[in-house]
């Protein structure tokens, strides 16, 4: 597209369209990939390389091979030294105008959707969905195969290893609504 930059060191590698006004920072590796307009890509992020999927064939591992891309809509912007897995035999997708901090690491299949904000140093494991307007604060892991609907607020460090239904705020590990969760830790406290 019109309007590109390519930082020191970053490779664009096999399989990659860019739309128009990409910024793609230092030292980044990009391979397997569909990317639109107006998206930037921090120093050091790491996307389309093999995710990490395997099977056991009796006494050995078997590595699974990788053939799905990796789709970044309009909009997106990825921090510094992300990773971002191409799916296994679907693809990876960050939807429009989505923001991800610095350290933030996405398997292979899962699903962003539309103006998410997420936090630095979170985790989503393989074919995760999430909705539209999701926040997820920092060091948050999601679990895999799992549905985040729309709206959903994540309080930071919670693990998340069910579904969440539309707007709900949630916290801790594993995570519960915010409110259960403040009521649990308030009877904590006051037996200590």
């Amino acid at each position: 597209g019109n309007n590109f930059s390519l930082g020191n060191y970053s490779t664009i590698g096999q399989s990659c369209t860019l739309g128009n006004n990409v910024k793609i920072g230092n030292n980044v590796c990009l391979s397997n990939a569909i990317i639109g307009d107006n998206v930037t890509i921090s120093d050091g992020a790491k996307i389309g390389q093999p995710g990490f999927g395997f099977a056991y064939d009796k006494s050995e591992i078997v590595k699974i091979f990788h053939i799905g891309r990796v789709i970044i809509q309009n909009g997106v912007k990825i921090g510094a030294n992300c990773s971002i897995d191409r799916g296994s035999f679907n693809d990876t997708t960050i939807g429009e105008n989505t923001y991800i901090d610095n350290h933030v690491h996405i398997a292979h299949n899962v699903s962003i959707g539309n103006h998410c904000i997420i936090a630095g140093q979170c985790g989503f494991a393989g074919s995760a969905e999430i909705g539209n307007f999701v926040q997820v604060g920092g060091q948050t892991g999601i679990a895999g195969h799992i549905k985040i609907d729309d709206g959903v607020k994540i309080a930071a460090k919670s693990g998340v290893i069910r579904n969440i239904s539309s707007n709900q705020t949630v916290m801790g590990y594993p995570a519960i609504s915010i409110n259960k969760y403040l009521k649990n830790y308030k009877k904590i406290m006051i037996d200590t």
